[in-house]
């Protein structure tokens, strides 16, 4: 961050020193809200959780090396003292970024992908100038302000994700760090209960464009129609990406090897280059379109988009991460979250990496689909069931819906008389379990897997089944 000295800060908050703070103190960042995560400088915000108290660790921030704590309540340590914590953070970001005159914010929102978006974006900007971006998915009322603070003087570019869990959430982001630049990536089905429809959801990613100035750019999904209406949202110029001929930035001749990673001619308005991707799944080839729309309107050449997304690796963690076992077992690790999406878009690429293989999935059941939710449960066992397993573990509660309908397509599979995934798939009958939790899904796997078989592991946030992947690698943190 800009060093500031306390007494800037609580003019910027709003706040009042506390505790025999020292106005002339300098905080020099970073800003956390984690008092593990101090350094010399910090400036550690105290913020009341529904199961811990950042008020109770503002002694040990000090002792660790902040300078003072943003909090709602006097402590004992120097403080800045403010009435709403959250807010006060919000407000110094946003205070920090009118300090940056060099400074271009692109935003980045959709229904899936965005933090891969984010990544490859932030990859792509690095190239002509300090970029600042998320540490996986700080995108909301917190992690975005966390985020926009790490900026100095010298950071010429924020690449930031910004996530809506209602109306007018990712409006107010966007006051905090105004975007010149915004990327909007699809509208699905994530949170779909929450917002209670598709146009609702849509409504809400489409305030990053109306955020935008007249001289700004908005970056929209040709594909998705829902995304391409929002250009009569904004009085900015916008760029379309895609596959169809329509869209300005669009892949053409798009080739999927055998181990699930795209390639594809990358076509612009000012020529062509090939783009051979490492990073899994056809849906990533959406995810390096966006970024290299919002680079081409950055004015990077189209041979360094393409040599930088085809370079790019995964760098968020638990996100199609693909691992080799000693014993020839891939495990994928998609466990970050999850919804209807995000898991037809996993089991596609899963069949291509699995193809010839004995495939393994632990999923769970999808949550936060409102009325919709045992109905599209009830689909992606179906999917699951249907998708030409060996077996599959589903975990953790709620998950009768998904047996329901994994147990039905698994007997569709069987009654037409072959195995349920085509040539090459396992004996009709695919093997379905349901387990408390991560830990028993790991056990379960253990007893099946042979060497050389293939595991997809993919699940809402809340089940952790990120630790499914962890004790079956053999207990190493991936």
């Amino acid at each position: 961050m800009i060093p500031l000295p306390l007494a800037r800060i609580a003019e910027m908050t709003s706040g009042a020193l506390s505790g025999m703070a020292d106005p002339r103190a300098v905080v020099r960042g970073p800003v956390v809200i984690d008092s593990r995560a101090v350094e010399p400088g910090s400036l550690f915000v105290a913020i009341k959780g529904a199961r811990v108290d950042g008020h109770d660790f503002a002694a040990q921030a000090v002792r660790a090396g902040a300078v003072a704590v943003l909090a709602t309540r006097p402590v004992e340590a120097p403080a800045v003292i403010v009435p709403d914590a959250a807010a006060a953070l919000a407000a110094l970001a946003a205070a920090q970024v009118r300090m940056l005159p060099n400074v271009t914010v692109i935003g980045v929102t959709g229904s899936a992908g965005k933090t891969s978006t984010k990544d490859l974006l932030a990859r792509l900007t690095a190239r002509v100038g300090a970029t600042i971006a998320p540490k996986g998915s700080f995108n909301n009322e917190l992690g975005h302000p966390l985020t926009v603070l790490r900026a100095d003087l010298d950071t010429r570019y924020m690449v930031l994700e910004l996530a809506a869990r209602n109306i007018g959430h990712i409006k107010e982001l966007t006051r905090i760090a105004p975007p010149q630049i915004g990327v909007v990536l699809n509208v699905g089905t994530a949170h779909l209960g929450v917002f209670g429809g598709k146009e609702a959801i849509a409504k809400a990613k489409g305030e990053l464009v109306e955020a935008l100035p007249r001289a700004g750019v908005a970056v929209l999904n040709a594909d998705d129609p829902l995304v391409r209406g929002m250009a009569s949202r904004t009085d900015a110029r916008v760029t379309y990406y895609g596959r169809g001929e329509q869209a300005a930035i669009r892949a053409e001749g798009v080739v999927v090897d055998a181990r699930g990673r795209a390639s594809f001619t990358l076509c612009t308005p000012s020529g062509t280059a090939h783009v051979a991707l490492k990073l899994y799944g056809e849906h990533a080839v959406e995810n390096a379109l966006a970024a290299a729309a919002a680079a081409y309107e950055l004015g990077l050449p189209v041979a360094t988009i393409a040599e930088e997304l085809s370079a790019a690796t995964p760098s968020s963690r638990w996100r199609m991460e693909v691992t080799d076992r000693p014993d020839g077992v891939t495990v994928v690790n998609d466990a970050y979250n999850a919804n209807p999406d995000s898991m037809k878009a996993a089991f596609s690429a899963f069949e291509v990496l699995g193809k010839g293989r004995r495939r393994f999935a632990v999923i769970a059941a999808l949550r936060e689909l409102g009325d919709d939710g045992p109905a599209l449960n009830t689909e992606l066992g179906r999917l699951a069931g249907g998708a030409g397993l060996a077996g599959l573990i589903i975990a953790g509660p709620d998950a009768e819906p998904v047996l329901a309908g994994a147990h039905e397509a698994a007997q569709r599979a069987a009654q037409a008389g072959g195995p349920p995934g085509g040539p090459g798939g396992p004996a009709p009958g695919t093997r379905i379990v349901h387990v408390p939790d991560a830990e028993a899904a790991a056990a379960e796997l253990a007893a099946w897997l042979r060497p050389g078989d293939a595991v997809l592991i993919k699940g809402p946030r809340a089940m952790g089944l990120e630790r499914t992947a962890e004790l079956v690698l053999g207990g190493a943190t991936q």
